[in-house]
């Protein structure tokens, strides 16, 4: 049985103004995605180690809801405030990953 997938985008800001940016994104990208078929919600994280890094996590009941979504007409354009705000520091600034096990 397909299990629940976890998207992380990778994030950096340089100073206060962008975290403020970006924050102000986050929270319009989570509002229109609020009603997405299979989101299960997500999360903004800031890094303890790295003040520059951010990840936004989603949860996704599976990897075919996700699909559906990323793959649809809305993606991009529902997730352009977030894209300038992308770490340009990695080679790929995302991930997708299935739940293996939980506690």
């Amino acid at each position: 049985m397909p299990g629940e997938v976890l998207v992380m985008i990778h994030h950096q800001v340089r100073d206060e103004a962008e975290q403020a940016g970006l924050r102000e994104a986050y929270h319009l990208v989570s509002k229109r995605l609020a009603e997405v078929p299979g989101m299960l919600g997500n999360e903004l994280l800031q890094s303890a180690v790295d003040p520059t890094s951010v990840v936004v996590v989603s949860r996704w009941a599976d990897l075919a809801a996700f699909r559906v979504w990323e793959e649809g007409a809305g993606h991009r354009g529902d997730t352009a405030p977030l894209r300038p705000y992308r770490d340009t520091r990695l080679a790929v600034p995302f991930g997708i990953y299935e739940v293996d096990a939980a506690y």
